[in-house]
């Protein structure tokens, strides 16, 4: 018996076994071969515009809720703080005036007046506490509350003291009231003006976040709507039937969704804008023309206290005049300008008022406040001319006279501004109410149509799906 020969070579080893495979990649094998076929192309049509509706309701609601929060904060946090600082700046300013109206007085003085510098410092501490518990993460804002409630108790330890020896009929009264109301100008005021200035600041970021346009909800919807128009032209072109009661019932959905959001946010866009024209803008430039006829008023008084002793060190065309007045000429100046006329300048606190004041009710108390600032700047001429030529007694009457004087014309301004802010306050949380309101269930009626729509999509992929069974 024969054998055949042998090459000497040992036999090849057997191929590798392959890999196992996962349950993952067969089931996307298994995806792949079905959406090769008409029914699993359908199935994944119909995942994919469930989806795309369901996101575009989503992004909707978490979009439109950012904007509801950020008007919500507007009209019931930035704005009411914003004003409550300015409260804070001009109850101090007012103190002050009125401190030194109670001096001019000399040791008796009105119980009116004194009641009246209580009342500033009373509602000054106040809004501190408040402004402290809801400034929230603001670090510039509780900084200069901090501030604020550290000088306060050093103001008015000063202005008693200048009480004490105003009654006793001693001349360094004038001088602790000097120093008090240097305080208040050089460190009380700036720090509330600075704590105003933060708090309108949040007030414009606000408005800046409620009326920016929700884009990435936009263009989802605009996505979701252009797959429902490709998905049911893909059915007509297949079957040859104009509708799909499913796909159709989801495009109309997405479609009240789309028109809901952006008529919604233009509505409220417009009446936010509107709160911040013509409510928001206007009472800031109302505060100040408050604040600087306050302080106007106070250089008025501080005048005849000082009786020339602070004179202006600058060099300058003012070098050597009296400080008081010459603060006294650069309030007036903002708040009416030079104007001759009846009228204030172009450019002035009280016409940028008059001119974001969009009815009559607003513009009327400006007209009259007007009327009365020129009427004050004719009272106080007459004043410095009496002081200027040495009867200190008539000037003094006509500064703090009950009739006829330039105290009389302070107080109607005043009055006559505060009844504009009262009128602007309203107008500005009417606009942004109504903006507020064009969000509301805009963020749940957009959840509730997608899950609708995305519903109305599967059933209408599931009815043609039904045709190969």
């Amino acid at each position: 018996m024969s054998y055949p020969p042998t090459t000497g070579r040992a036999a090849p080893p057997p191929a590798p076994a392959a890999p196992p495979r996962t349950a993952w990649r067969e089931g996307l094998d298994r995806a792949r071969a079905a959406a090769t076929t008409e029914p699993g192309r359908l199935r994944v049509i119909g995942a994919v515009l469930a989806a795309l509706v369901v996101a575009f309701g989503a992004v909707t609601a978490w979009q439109v809720s950012d904007r509801q929060t950020a008007a919500d904060a507007v009209a019931e946090r930035s704005q009411p703080l914003s004003a409550d600082a300015a409260q804070i700046y001009r109850s101090l300013a007012d103190a002050d005036t009125t401190a030194t109206r109670g001096f001019l007085a000399g040791g008796q003085e009105p119980a009116q007046v004194r009641k009246r510098y209580v009342q500033d410092i009373d509602t000054a501490s106040e809004l501190l506490v408040s402004a402290a518990a809801n400034t929230g993460g603001s670090a510039s804002a509780r900084e200069e509350i901090r501030k604020i409630n550290q000088l306060l108790p050093v103001y008015t330890g000063l202005v008693d003291s200048a009480r004490a020896n105003n009654r006793q009929g001693l001349p360094l009264g004038g001088a602790y009231l000097r120093y008090a109301n240097d305080t208040m100008r050089s460190r009380l005021l700036p720090a509330a003006g600075r704590l105003y200035q933060a708090e309108t600041a949040r007030l414009g970021d606000d408005y800046e976040d409620a009326e920016a346009w929700p884009w990435v909800a936009i263009g989802t919807g605009l996505v979701a709507l252009g797959a429902l128009g490709w998905a049911q032209r893909r059915h007509y072109q297949r079957t040859n039937r104009v509708l799909n009661h499913g796909m159709l019932a989801a495009t109309a959905a997405s479609t009240v969704v789309m028109l809901w959001l952006v008529v919604g946010h233009a509505v409220a866009s417009t009446e936010l804008s509107d709160s911040n024209d013509h409510g928001a803008k206007s009472l800031q430039v109302l505060n100040e023309a408050r604040i600087d006829s306050l302080r106007a008023r106070a250089d008025e008084n501080l005048t005849l206290v000082a009786r020339g002793a602070v004179v202006v060190d600058e060099d300058g065309a003012n070098k050597g005049k009296d400080a008081y007045e010459v603060s006294y000429g650069s309030r007036m100046s903002a708040l009416v300008g030079k104007s001759s006329g009846g009228s204030p300048a172009e450019g002035s606190l009280l016409d940028r008022a008059r001119a974001l004041a969009d009815d009559d009710e607003g513009r009327e108390p400006l007209d009259k406040a007007a009327d009365r600032v020129k009427e004050w700047q004719v009272r106080h001429k007459a004043a410095r001319t009496a002081d200027d030529g040495g009867d200190y007694k008539t000037a003094l009457t006509k500064v703090i006279g009950a009739k006829d004087s330039t105290g009389e014309s302070f107080d109607a301004v005043d009055s006559q501004l505060a009844e504009a802010l009262a009128h602007e306050q309203r107008e500005f949380q009417q606009a942004a109410d109504d903006g507020r309101g064009a969000l509301t269930a805009m963020a749940l009626g957009a959840g509730v149509l997608a899950v609708l729509g995305a519903a109305g999509a599967v059933l209408g992929i599931g009815r043609r799906l039904s045709e190969y069974r």
